[in-house]
């Protein structure tokens, strides 16, 4: 049997027509949209009434038998007419027909035949293309997974259909191997997570994709802040802060109100406040603002809020700013997909001369944070202009091509795995994207190093040169978490939530044994206090054992458990999470045993 990888596209596009033919089997006034193969298996869209995910198991079962029977795949091309005669009943494809006539691209119609027998048992339209028989097919290596609902052709505006979803590879192994990485990613989705840790909250009443922080979660964010912010004075960055709106004429100015308005909430009428719009007040003069999508213009203005010289130069500027983007309802998704996040942001301002050193130490700050926090899988990848249309960028062929050149000097000194992706960069200058893989290897975009020639020019940036000159400054982007909300969804996932002790937002759980020792236990909490050394007593009605589980399943770092004999000895009882018992010690030398293990970690 040919199973081979090469062939695996072919498999999964071919079983998309097999689930097709069963349900059209199951139920005969279904009507199709499309069954494309996607990575790790294939879907199909189906108009159709009374499927649940019940029906899955049976779908599945018929499935197999139609690739026991023997099958094989029919091409043939056709005429627009022709193709409209043969799915005079499937609207859908009618559709598809049209667009296909229109852009003047071939019509090719694929029938899947069971051995032996003349009439095809599915009829479709596909590009293909498709495996020669269900011999390359194992039929342990594939499994239905879901239903879910999707607009036809992604758009709001069309009818909803019902998808459904199924994993597909080359053998039975690969499947379960994926099926156990599935079983692992759902114990560590951060949204199960994050309800389970009482770390967030996300409330429709607050809105969609707007993210509230509990107790827990927020100590979290405030630890990485400080972290951040402590780290970066130490770069030489030094710190601003910007307001959540601003005006339309910095949106126009800046470029944003024309080409990313699709990502952009509209604007604020300030003119007037609710009172007098509830009274029906009519604005004397109109006056508009827009929550912010980014920080970069606010930066720009205050870079020209004075005259700079090249003595000057570099500035770093750096800001954990909350903007806001327009994300449809049905792409948000947790923390890694919201409408309102904290970009760490910063922008460097510099000469040419100092661009390569400047870029370099943002990549090895990039690796610092990266390896601090335990991430060592990622990708790099290097976004270009597309070199046959440069009219669509910004900038002068002497400035990209000088800033591309100088990017993958850099990625390949600093020994980066990076791609070229030719075309990929945005029109106002090239970039490096650091993505980071999750337990099922996806990538997730954080950290991103760009150029831009766009606000420069918006803005006239400039300086006086060492000739006396007015100049154009190069200016860097990037941020390093990305923001800090979808770097929290990651961490969450990746540390399954047991966050090592230096980020852990309760690092010790003072439990004492009764109520007897409530005094001496507040006494420990005193000292943890002083060291620094985040904390919480449970002193609950419960037992002891339901206290211990507890800070167990809250993945508390180090258990600090008095009773009788611990207040006669001035000590504590000491179990670490995940190694067990460590004995009976003072309290002062635990507070060494957990400075050394906070330290030994962020060396790592």
């Amino acid at each position: 049997m040919l199973r081979s990888k090469n062939n695996i596209e072919k498999i999964r596009h071919s079983l998309s027509h097999i689930l097709a033919s069963a349900v059209k089997e199951k139920f005969p006034k279904s009507k199709l949209g499309i069954g494309p193969a996607i990575e790790n298996g294939f879907y199909y869209d189906f108009d159709v009434k009374g499927l649940s995910e019940e029906h899955l198991p049976e779908l599945e079962k018929r499935m197999k038998e139609i690739i026991k029977s023997g099958i094989r795949f029919s091409k043939e091309e056709a005429t627009p007419a022709k193709a409209k005669k043969i799915f005079a009943d499937e609207p859908y494809k009618l559709e598809l027909i049209d667009e296909l006539k229109k852009n003047k691209k071939p019509i090719t119609i694929y029938k899947t035949y069971i051995k032996g027998e003349k009439e095809p048992i599915l009829t479709d339209l596909c590009s293909g293309p498709h495996i020669r028989s269900s011999s390359e097919i194992d039929e342990n290596a594939f499994k239905l997974a879901k239903i879910a609902g999707a607009y036809w052709k992604g758009e709001e505006k069309n009818k909803m259909l019902t998808r459904i979803y199924g994993y597909a590879f080359s053998s039975k192994k690969e499947l379960d191997d994926y099926l156990n990485l599935l079983e692992e990613a759902e114990k560590r989705d951060h949204r199960k997570l994050g309800k389970e840790l009482n770390l967030f909250n996300i409330d429709p009443m607050v809105g969609l994709g707007l993210v509230m922080w509990q107790p827990k979660g927020a100590m979290l964010w405030r630890t990485m802040e400080d972290f951040w912010y402590k780290e970066h004075l130490k770069a030489g960055y030094e710190l601003v802060r910007t307001p959540h709106i601003g005006s339309r004429q910095l949106w126009e100015t800046s470029g944003h109100w024309g080409f990313y308005s699709d990502s952009m909430y509209p604007p604020i009428e300030v003119g007037l406040s609710l009172e007098d719009i509830k009274k029906g007040k009519k604005s004397k003069a109109k006056e508009e603002y827009l929550v912010k999508p980014m920080n970069c213009p606010f930066h720009v203005v205050l870079y020209n809020s004075t005259l700079r010289s090249y003595k000057d130069l570099p500035l770093r500027w750096a800001e954990c700013g909350t903007v806001y983007r327009y994300e449809k309802s049905g792409e948000l998704s947790g923390l890694t997909r919201v409408r309102g996040f904290t970009q760490d942001d910063a922008h460097i301002i510099c000469t040419e001369d100092q661009v390569k050193n400047e870029l370099i130490k943002v990549v090895k700050f990039i690796k610092f944070i990266f390896g601090t926090f335990g991430f060592k899988d990622y990708k790099v990848y290097l976004s270009m202009r597309d070199p046959k249309d440069k009219k669509k960028y910004t900038g002068s062929d002497k400035g990209w091509k000088f800033t591309e050149k100088v990017l993958e000097e850099v990625a390949k000194e600093e020994k980066l795995d990076y791609e070229k992706e030719l075309g990929e960069a945005a029109f106002y200058g090239p970039k490096l994207d650091f993505k980071i893989k999750d337990v099922l290897g996806r990538e997730w975009q954080c950290s991103t190093l760009q150029f831009d020639f766009n606000l420069p020019e918006r803005f006239n940036m400039s300086f006086i040169n060492n000739k006396g000159k007015e100049e154009r400054p190069y200016m860097l982007h990037r941020a390093l978490f990305g923001s800090f909300e979808r770097f929290i969804g990651l961490l969450i996932e990746h540390f399954a939530g047991a966050f090592p002790t230096w980020l852990a937002p309760i690092q010790a759980a003072v439990i004492p044994i009764s109520d007897k020792q409530a005094d001496y236990a507040k006494k420990v909490s005193d000292i943890l206090a002083d060291e620094d050394i985040r904390f919480s007593v449970f002193n609950s009605n419960e037992t002891l054992g339901k206290r211990i589980r507890e800070a167990e399943m809250q993945k508390i770092p180090y258990l600090l458990i008095v009773g009788e004999k611990e207040v006669l000895s001035k000590t504590i009882s000491v179990r670490k999470r995940s190694e067990g018992d460590l004995g009976v010690q003072s309290t002062q030398s635990f507070i060494e045993m957990i400075h050394k293990d906070i330290n030994s970690q962020k060396e790592q």
